[in-house]
């Protein structure tokens, strides 16, 4: 990640993996859905590349309109996102595009996710590190979450699965040694009150 931190798409990694949002969420994410106040990111679109171009469309279920918490560390980076931001929106003046977009071209208008993948894999070449594909760094932030202990209901809710059952299905490769964890939580629990 640091690495990539003085990229102008670090803010879509940082987000991908902080998160677990997909691509077409984080590219079709803007200002306006973010609370800065109250840690939150609000998801109500999604950038998606059709035979007729780029549209915003609804998310991919009914589960994907959601509200995410967000960190400290989340929120310090999309401030200093949208000051370098800003300051290339002043550059460009009228030239610039303004869709409201937290992750954009350098004109502000959509990205093409194909040029925040191609980037990426740049991204992943340079820095010398194993090939994952950008929608692995959703992944990632569920497997961690859950080796974490966090609860699958809040995994599920914050990667926008239509049902929980979705979340357990997909990353039961995972449960064994959370399974493991708990039975000796409980069983160490048990063995104290005894």
């Amino acid at each position: 990640m640091s690495s990539t931190e003085k990229e102008p798409l670090y803010i879509a990694y940082l987000l991908a993996i902080f998160t677990g949002m997909r691509m077409g969420e984080i590219l079709g994410l803007r200002w306006q859905a973010v609370d800065f106040e109250n840690k939150t990111l609000s998801i109500q679109q999604s950038l998606a590349k059709t035979k007729n171009g780029l549209i915003f469309q609804e998310p991919k279920s009914k589960g994907s309109k959601r509200l995410i918490s967000i960190t400290d560390d989340v929120v310090q980076a999309l401030k200093k996102h949208k000051l370098e931001q800003s300051k290339q929106k002043l550059q460009l003046g009228m030239s610039y595009g303004d869709f409201d977009l937290v992750v954009c071209t350098s004109l502000g208008t959509p990205m093409i996710p194909e040029n925040l993948r191609r980037h990426y894999n740049r991204m992943i070449s340079e820095c010398g590190i194993k090939k994952i594909r950008f929608h692995d760094l959703r992944h990632t932030h569920a497997s961690i979450m859950l080796q974490l202990g966090e609860h699958p209901k809040v995994v599920s809710e914050r990667l926008g699965h239509s049902r929980t059952s979705v979340t357990l299905e997909i990353y039961s490769h995972v449960i064994p040694g959370i399974q493991e964890k708990a039975a000796e939580k409980f069983s160490h629990a048990l063995s104290k009150k005894g």
